[in-house]
């Protein structure tokens, strides 16, 4: 069986959490958590809370026991971007993009399925 949690619109670039999702893939829940516990990146409070909601789903609306589970896919996908301008010499202006991402982990009561 499997479960998901989504947190949309974080301010963050894509790119940035991408890596930290690609670590996660494919390991247990504890050894998931323990990873997003442990770094340092912005990417890993929100990723670890993702993977937080989608173990309570697990449990509450599933039934499933949290030491069976393994995360099947984390996937990191582009928001819309905020478009900004910055001020630039001889009244030229630069653009700025301020990116927002959506994070997806799915989880699975099958190993490395």
């Amino acid at each position: 069986m499997e479960v998901s949690a989504t947190t949309k619109y974080i301010r963050m670039s894509p790119t940035k959490a991408r890596d930290l999702a690609n670590e996660i893939k494919g390991l247990s829940v504890a050894d998931a958590l323990r990873i997003t516990e442990f770094n340092a990146r912005k990417a890993a409070v929100q990723i670890g809370k993702t993977l937080k909601s989608a173990i309570a789903n697990a449990e509450n609306n599933e039934g499933l026991s949290a030491d069976s589970l393994y995360v099947k896919n984390a996937i990191v996908d582009g928001g819309p971007m905020m478009k900004r301008y910055r001020p630039r010499a001889r009244g030229m202006a630069s653009p700025i993009q301020k990116k927002t991402s959506h994070v997806t982990i799915i989880l699975s009561d099958n190993a490395k399925s």
